[in-house]
């Protein structure tokens, strides 16, 4: 007779473990479209799914610096405040002072930049916990958001609106140009961690720490890196939600570090580290995107419910983590 032991040590093969997350959320997503086409005609459009990637580009952008980090193991809750602070500069920089738009891009994006490889830094030389620097690094910048002003700032520069309002025609239906910045940076992050150094050194780092260490990987540079990774992704997060909303807020992207930790553990990344995919952090998008597209089809339940069900899956899925990953003796 087959144990739940048994069980337990046949998913626990490090051949089928590295999957089994990747498939369960592949057959979440699956299951959950096929209701939605099921109970709503106008579901099965290819226009809903285009809408999902539309309303979360930005969502995944910084899901996918969030994926860097949580496979060494760490973690940034510093995102979405991130996100917010390069929404107000961009909108101050270009309504209030006048800069040019390919001025504003690269000097926000240096910016989230340099405050991840500043957290970086602090989490490896100093040996403090990134959840304590990440979440100093949350107040800083949702505290300088508030600096800046504490009303919505409206951005109508030319460049910023023409890609608020341009569409990629895909056939009958579309696409916005954030949605494609955002399928490049998910190409330039599954490249990169599938056959550069940084990426085997970034599973190293979250599958073992100390072995990484007797091999001699560059460890500082690997952690620092993937900060600093996280950090561009939030900034460029927040350009394409400030081409998004056409404006700068100090309370944009509340929460969003909690969403693009959720997206990343339900794609089936491990919060251990070391195991995980790109894919699975795009999988992950689509699942929350499917979960509000389905509450809003049915009409008849609050927004709120979007966050439970979240928080259901997050459980399921922590607990499949836990049921396929080898204790430690």
């Amino acid at each position: 007779m087959t144990t739940f032991a048994d069980v337990r040590s046949r998913l626990a093969r490090p051949q089928q473990r590295r999957y089994l997350p990747l498939y369960a959320t592949l057959a979440l997503l699956a299951l959950m479209y096929g209701s939605g086409v099921v109970q709503y005609e106008a579901f099965s459009d290819p226009q809903v799914v285009l809408n999902v990637f539309i309303d979360n580009g930005f969502l995944l952008v910084v899901a996918v610096g969030m994926t860097f980090v949580i496979l060494t193991g760490g973690i940034d809750l510093s995102v979405g405040a991130v996100v917010a602070l390069t929404t107000m500069v961009s909108a101050t920089l270009l309504q209030e002072q006048g800069w040019p738009a390919f001025a504003v891009l690269p000097l926000v994006l240096l910016m989230g930049s340099t405050l991840g490889f500043g957290m970086g830094c602090i989490i490896h030389y100093f040996e403090i916990q990134p959840f304590i620097v990440t979440l100093a690094g949350m107040f800083l910048a949702r505290g300088l958001c508030y600096t800046i002003g504490t009303s919505s700032i409206t951005i109508d520069d030319p460049f910023w609106t023409s890609m608020a309002q341009s569409k990629v025609r895909l056939g009958d239906n579309f696409i916005s140009p954030s949605v494609v910045i955002a399928l490049v940076v998910v190409l330039v992050a599954a490249y990169v961690l599938a056959f550069t150094r940084l990426g085997r050194n970034t599973y190293a780092i979250g599958g073992n720490p100390r072995s990484a260490h007797l091999m001699g990987l560059p460890i500082a540079r690997t952690r620092i890196g993937v900060y600093t990774i996280s950090g561009f992704c939030s900034a460029l997060g927040g350009v394409l939600l400030s081409f998004y909303m056409l404006s700068g807020n100090s309370l944009h992207a509340v929460g969003m570090e909690l969403d693009a930790i959720a997206a990343v553990v339900i794609g089936g990344t491990l919060l251990t580290g070391g195991s995980g995919f790109v894919l699975g952090t795009v999988l992950g998008v689509l699942v929350l995107g499917i979960i509000q597209t389905l509450i809003t089809f049915d009409g008849r339940l609050s927004s709120w419910w979007t966050k439970i069900v979240i928080g259901a899956l997050l459980f399921a899925f922590i607990l499949l983590q836990r049921l396929i990953t080898p204790r430690k003796r």
